[in-house]
């Protein structure tokens, strides 16, 4: 069995693209409606930069998403059809979305969009400064959680990402930040790293943010999709447009459980991985479930040997 699945922040780079594009018309395509769905030149600002403007949540997230809708759309053409292909598809935050475009819940420029409303919600809900975020490395949930307890002195202090049983992020006030990289060496964390983000994702501040993403879904929400999606909230499949919905809503201030849900799909009988539009996911997922395959899509060369192999 293969699940399908799509990063989430952090995987942009500039250069992104650039070379799918030139390779292909239908990557061409995708970037082309992208843009026409923005109003904006974004395939120029992810092969050109400034690195700066690509890496503001509002601009990285709907270029994750094309650029993982490219490499989606360039396999169709070449004959690879996900809904024929897998059993599951599962995207990491924003990857979420993706992960519906790709399963044919949302169509590319209402993807684009939604994620558009999304990066500037979630950017807005927190002035910046007032949040942050840490990566835990070498730590276990328990031990994260403990740590989030003791920094918390009031303040927000949460789990954010469950991402593999050695990485664990917080998010919350920017001092209760400070607090958990100061204390985490006592709570057993080999190190504690901030995050250069610009706001506090998936934790509590993001309530504005779930409440504008509510209102959006409300206008667009999700369509029948093709395959079974698990979804970050609930490290569970999920096959009815509605409930996603829901959970969609509560993914923006909810813990993303990147561990669980690859737990979850590995019980459920998959045994290969396969990340496209980023090289994020699969390191995770072979820490996550060892004896699975993994295989990271981004270039030409990649696609078409994915062709052959599946």
């Amino acid at each position: 069995m293969i699940a399908f699945v799509f990063p989430g922040q952090g995987s942009q780079k500039v250069g992104m693209g650039a070379d799918l594009a030139e390779a292909s018309a239908a990557a061409r395509e995708v970037f082309g409606e992208v843009d026409e769905a923005l109003g904006q030149h974004l395939a120029r600002l992810m092969a050109e930069g400034p690195e700066d403007e690509l890496t503001m949540t509002a601009n990285a997230q709907p270029a994750i998403m094309a650029n993982a809708m490219a490499v989606v759309r360039v396999l169709e053409e070449g004959g690879v059809r996900l809904s024929e292909k897998g059993d599951a598809v599962a995207g990491h935050s924003l990857g979420e979305y993706t992960a519906l475009a790709a399963a044919g819940a949302f169509s590319l420029a209402d993807t684009a969009r939604l994620l558009r409303i999304r990066g500037n919600a979630m950017q807005d809900a927190v002035p910046v400064g007032v949040g942050a975020m840490c990566a835990l490395l070498g730590a276990d949930l328990e031990k994260a959680q403990g740590l989030a307890d003791a920094a918390a002195e009031g303040q927000v202090c949460e789990v954010a990402n469950d991402n593999d049983p050695g990485q664990v992020v917080l998010s919350g006030h920017a001092e209760a930040i400070d607090r958990a990289v100061a204390l985490a060496k006592d709570h057993g964390c080999k190190r504690a790293i901030k995050l250069p983000v610009s706001a506090p994702f998936h934790c509590s501040l993001m309530e504005p943010a779930a409440q504008a993403m509510d209102a959006a879904l409300a206008q667009t929400p999700p369509q029948a999709f093709h395959l079974p999606l698990y979804a970050n909230v609930t490290a569970a499949e999920v096959t009815d447009p509605q409930a996603e919905r829901q959970l969609l809503v509560q993914q923006v201030t909810g813990r993303v459980r990147w561990r669980e849900s690859v737990l979850a799909m590995q019980d459920a009988g998959v045994t290969h991985f396969v990340e496209l539009g980023g090289k994020v996911l699969a390191p995770m997922i072979r820490k996550i479930a060892p004896d699975t395959a993994q295989t990271s899509v981004v270039t030409m060369a990649d696609i078409e040997a994915l062709a052959k192999e599946i």
